[in-house]
């Protein structure tokens, strides 16, 4: 019998095989080693592969896809639906290999070697953020402790710490004046690798053509417009501008029945970074337009008549639709399209 379609269980060195025929007859149950897989695909003919979108599956895809084979992701959720019995590696693949033929199953973009580095640039450049972010908390907590306080902000550490450490009338004993000499070391070495990678990631958006494009957006800087071209990948995958804002979660959640629309707030579905991302980049373009912004634009009716949180959520909703329409339709940004458009 032909294996026209198959479901693989990814795992760290044992994966779980589930294939059947153009009857969706089950043919082919079977456990490969990790050092079995490229031998055993290469000798079988080409055909449709699903995986879940989880860890090593782009590297899996794209190895599979050098065999002839067609490989598609999806996200372990919409699969969980297709386990029929109690989870084990059998029933997940067989999940998988079902879930994969359904004609409306969303599929998750394949990304190439680049994006997967860039996107590893950009994750270790905010866990540095974050520890950066702990470990002037931390400073802050101690340095309460004994009656000394520094306002937030990253900014604040370093200009009140020197001040700290000369100041022989604080109380401080010698032993915390040496712990806080070892804290703001780290605190710089930490400071001096986010801007190497900051510097690496800008360099990166300086050589991409796409990434350059939706820099032109307002509210969108190197970060943010690296970090969605290494992210989103083929744009195409997603019909309409809509979709990639759902697929960032920038869209309301829905409670409806019997015809009753509830709206509820944003999904909060996708990649959390990019999201935040695209929110603090409307934050700064709300700030700008609060002052120099012209009274009837767009935004400006809508700050009037929301808050700014909720300005900020529909302005990254909307980037987000513009940067759909960017990168699938090969267009550049116009800051006065919407006005061209109503006087067509």
């Amino acid at each position: 019998m032909k294996i026209t379609t198959i479901g693989i269980d990814l795992a760290k060195e044992m994966f779980q095989i589930h294939g059947v025929d153009t009857h969706g007859k089950a043919v082919l149950r079977k456990q490969l080693r990790r050092s079995e897989m490229a031998k055993f695909f290469s000798n079988l003919e080409p055909c449709l592969i699903g995986m879940e979108a989880c860890g090593s599956a782009h590297h899996w895809a794209r190895k599979l896809g050098e065999y002839g084979h067609t490989v598609k992701l999806m996200a372990p959720q919409f699969v969980k639906p297709y386990v029929k019995t109690n989870k084990n590696d059998m029933a997940d693949a067989e999940a998988i290999c079902e879930a994969v033929t359904r004609p409306n199953m969303r599929f998750v973009p394949m990304k190439n070697v680049e994006q997967q580095a860039m996107l590893s640039v950009h994750r270790a450049r905010q866990g540095f953020v974050k520890a950066r972010t702990a470990q002037a908390n931390q400073m802050r907590g101690l340095l309460s402790e004994f009656g000394i306080v520094i306002p937030q902000g990253i900014n604040a550490i370093a200009k009140r710490v020197p001040d700290i450490l000369e100041d022989r009338e604080n109380g401080l004993p010698g032993t915390m004046r040496n712990l806080l000499k070892r804290l703001t070391e780290n605190l710089k070495v930490l400071d001096r690798q986010v801007d190497e990678l900051e510097l690496q990631i800008k360099l990166w958006h300086k050589e991409s053509e796409l990434s350059r494009k939706l820099e032109t957006i307002p509210g969108i800087g190197p970060i943010t417009a690296s970090a969605i071209v290494a992210t989103v990948g083929e744009v195409k995958e997603f019909q309409n501008g809509r979709q990639l804002a759902a697929w960032m979660g920038l869209v309301p959640r829905q409670h409806s029945s019997g015809g009753k629309q509830h709206l509820l707030g944003i999904s909060k579905r996708g990649d959390t970074y990019l999201r935040t991302l695209l929110i603090h980049g409307a934050r700064a373009v709300i700030r700008f337009a609060e002052h120099k912004a012209a009274p009837e634009s767009w935004l400006c009716k809508l700050m009037a008549r929301r808050n700014k949180n909720v300005a900020a959520v529909a302005l990254a909703n909307k980037n987000a639709r513009v940067i759909w329409a960017l990168l699938a339709k090969g267009t550049t940004f116009r800051h006065d399209h919407a006005t061209a458009a109503y006087a067509a």
